[in-house]
């Protein structure tokens, strides 16, 4: 039997900042390696998949096969959404530009908080679902006023991407009691698999090989697996918003290895987003309030 589980909203609120941390050294690990995208990806995605079976194996110990197992089909849901949602990601890159990407998974936390109150019941403080809002905002700004004139087919692709990746997140928020990181690590592998037909055989050496381990332990595999745990201590909406932060820190880190200069729209957007997401972050998480078991509620009504 598992342990009974408990919130705790600053764990999940570091958890999922650290993720975004992560997840936002994308651009510079794609600035730094010089191959095609789906051998990035199919490399990046088994030694994510490899590092999270390690952490698998050191947080459950001999319980890891059971862990494993308790995920059942919701779990593997979970791993094909996560999957889906990094191959969508590619096809609507090479499709649409990157600014009209950005601007359709800016409404992630406004889904997956619709996502969560019609599945769970889970509710949020109307100051965080402001702090949406400003985020919002300060991402159109990032983004500039025409993102939104790529190819409808990239368009659409983006959009599924966000649906999957709130939806997995909010499948974490139904199965918060049992651990979700089997079914991260199945999701890396399954991303690795599908580009594989596509990627290149011939092995990358040296420098280039370092590179691309750093990119899947670092970016993918730590951020997947912090992801992955903070979901379960904070509401899917608080989680989307914490997450727009790779947005303003990506083009950092890309400015101070590369000396790329983001534009004033950017600086100005981002800073918009950064304040929001501190903001929503010092409000209390009150989703599990809504959410709780029926024994708890049948209990109160006694009381």
């Amino acid at each position: 039997m598992q342990d009974e589980w408990q919130a705790h909203p600053w764990l999940g609120t570091v958890l999922t900042a650290s993720a975004a941390v992560a997840y936002s050294t994308a651009g510079y690990f794609t600035r730094l390696i010089e191959l095609d995208i789906p051998t990035v990806l199919f490399w990046r995605g088994l030694y994510a998949g490899l590092f999270m079976s390690v952490c698998i194996v050191l947080l459950h110990g001999k319980e890891t096969v059971a862990s494993v197992r308790n995920i059942g089909l919701t779990g593997l849901l979970a791993a094909i959404l996560s999957a889906a949602a990094t191959v969508c990601y590619l096809n609507a890159l090479r499709l649409t530009t990157v600014a009209e990407v950005m601007a359709i998974n800016a409404t992630a936390p406004f889904i997956s908080g619709a996502l969560a109150w019609l599945m769970i019941g889970e509710k949020e403080r109307w100051q965080v679902v402001l702090a949406s809002v400003f985020a919002l905002a300060g991402i159109v700004i990032m983004v500039g006023p025409d993102a939104l004139t790529g190819q409808l087919g990239g368009a659409l692709l983006a959009f599924m991407m966000t649906f999957s990746l709130v939806s997995m997140i909010v499948i974490m928020r139904v199965k918060k009691s049992v651990s979700m990181l089997p079914a991260s690590c199945l999701s890396a592998f399954l991303s690795s698999i599908v580009v594989w037909p596509i990627a290149s055989e011939a092995i990358p050496t040296g420098k280039t090989m370092f590179h691309l381990v750093l990119f899947g332990v670092f970016q993918f595999g730590l951020g997947l697996t912090l992801l992955t745990l903070g979901a379960r201590h904070i509401t899917a909406l608080r989680s989307s918003l914490l997450h727009r932060l790779q947005t303003v820190l990506g083009p950092l880190w890309v400015w101070l290895a590369f000396a790329e200069v983001p534009p004033a729209t950017t600086i100005v957007g981002g800073s918009i987003v950064l304040a929001a997401t501190v903001a929503a972050s010092l409000f209390r998480d009150v989703g599990q309030l809504t959410t709780r078991s029926p024994i708890t509620k049948n209990e109160r009504a006694v009381k």
